[in-house]
């Protein structure tokens, strides 16, 4: 059911029109709305599962432990608007003594962007979809929000639409602070449209490079803040490889084979000391179903692109699940890989992996050189292992995340998270969709001089803020 011409029209004109109450509005009235809108999912949790279990093929546990998620990050972000630590405020009092020069009175604090557009995401049908972390994250800055359902799971995203549209109007929001689009067609009218002044995306390389491509040649270029895709390297150091063998491979097959491998921070490719006793020590299990056809068909095309490579071979094939989905482990040399890193670029969405042999400390980490950006990079290292500080120093100038002994799925919502890299992971590596600075993406900076009380934003006037937000 795309959105039609004059549909969007509508959307767009009262989303422009919400811009400027729902900016006003204190940070404490945006967070009970945030609150109620978590109230509103978790009330209808048993209908919004059942709808999300039906088209997306996902467990209800998993869908379960999601929406649970949801409703956090949307209070987390409640909590942060209460507590100040979302609305940031730094005073310069005048000083006449100023070592340049006299100062004049100066503030700053952040704006709304403006309306945001959303693409919502097939993976994650609650956590980063209709109210995931970039509508929270927007609408906790006082932004409008409009969303590009995704045809994944329609019935879903209308239902959590008119949800989260319920509560917000119960809560006294603007008419257009909340909107849902379907289709292609108005997803990128609306991404060329005057009024929309940011953009969040999480999906495909791409179709992500296409949107960014769109919403940085506008006549006024907008950000535009994509999750595009990751191979997620882990490194097994010799050390670790010789202290705990089963633990690491069983490990890294389970976090590879999590949620049939549909995960953007699926550990894809695993450099080893020992190609041959790692894959010996892998089991592979049957595939849960995938998201839809179009994901099947996806992963075959690139699992047929990485056998196609030099120097890639097949060691391991589980069993076929219903839809013929088998769990997989190919296998190639560090000497193979610096002779061709577009192996590197290859990200297979689904349960299979690229188990890449080293000789070396040396090799290692100029195989570490050639990766291209990534959302995360992961260590399993000995106590006092040398060759893993360095290698986490390494990973670092490539990925948003570094993760010691430990798998990369699951990605907590929290002050400190960074979820984002270096291009093609993402197209903006300055910033986060997970966790409480993901709101910065919605917020713009502005310094206010020499303007009196009265016309201040309240957090900028004396004796509003805390402290420690303060210059003194």
């Amino acid at each position: 059911m795309d959105t039609t011409a004059a549909d969007l029209e509508t959307v767009l004109a009262t989303a422009a029109a919400a811009r400027r109450p729902l900016a006003r509005t204190t940070p404490a009235w945006r967070a009970d709305a945030l609150d109620a809108v978590a109230r509103a999912l978790e009330d209808a949790r048993t209908e919004l599962v059942a709808l999300a279990a039906a088209e997306s093929h996902l467990p209800q546990p998993r869908l379960n432990g999601e929406l649970t998620r949801t409703a956090f990050q949307a209070r987390l972000f409640a909590s942060g608007l209460r507590d100040g630590s979302l609305v940031p405020a730094t005073v310069d009092h005048a000083d006449p003594d100023w070592g340049m020069g006299p100062r004049p009175d100066i503030r700053r604090t952040v704006v709304p962007i403006g309306p945001v557009l959303v693409f919502a995401a097939s993976n994650f049908p609650f956590a980063f979809s209709v109210f995931g972390g970039d509508s929270a994250s927007a609408f906790a800055a006082g932004c409008p929000v409009v969303v590009k359902a995704h045809p994944g799971h329609p019935e879903l995203s209308r239902r959590t639409a008119d949800l989260v549209v319920g509560a917000l109007r119960a809560a006294g929001a603007p008419d257009g602070s909340f909107a849902l689009v379907e289709g292609v067609d108005a997803s990128v009218a609306a991404l060329r449209d005057p009024r929309v002044k940011a953009a969040g995306f999480t999906g495909s390389l791409r179709g992500g490079r296409a949107l960014f491509d769109i919403a940085t040649s506008r006549p006024d270029p907008i950000p535009f803040y994509g999750e595009l895709g990751s191979v997620n390297p882990v490194v097994v150091t010799p050390s670790a490889w010789a202290q705990r063998p089963a633990d690491i491979a069983q490990g890294w097959a389970g976090s590879l084979t999590l949620g049939a491998g549909q995960f953007c921070t699926n550990p894809g490719v695993v450099l080893v000391p020992d190609v041959d006793a790692f894959t010996a020590a892998v089991e592979l299990p049957v595939p849960g179903p995938m998201l839809n056809p179009a994901i099947v068909e996806g992963f075959a095309r690139s699992t047929d692109e990485l056998r196609s490579q030099p120097g890639v071979g097949t060691a391991l094939q589980g069993e076929p699940s219903a839809e013929g989905v088998r769990a997989e482990v190919l296998t190639t040399s560090a000497a193979e890989v610096l002779e061709n890193p577009h192996v590197l670029d290859i990200e297979a969405f689904g349960p299979a992996g690229l188990v890449v042999g080293y000789s070396s400390p040396e090799e290692l980490l100029q195989v570490l050189d050639v990766f291209p950006g990534q959302l995360t990079g992961s260590v399993h290292a000995a106590d006092d292992d040398e060759l893993a500080a360095e290698v986490a120093l390494v990973l670092a100038d490539h990925v948003g995340r570094v993760v010691w002994n430990d798998w990369p799925t699951g990605v907590t919502v929290a002050a400190a998270q960074q979820h984002g890299g270096p291009y093609p992971a993402t197209t903006a590596p300055l910033s986060t969709s997970v966790g409480t600075a993901a709101i910065e993406r919605w917020q713009r900076p502005v310094a206010f001089q020499g303007v009196p009380t009265a016309a201040l934003p309240a957090q900028l006037r004396d004796g509003e803020q805390t402290e420690d937000r303060r210059n003194p």
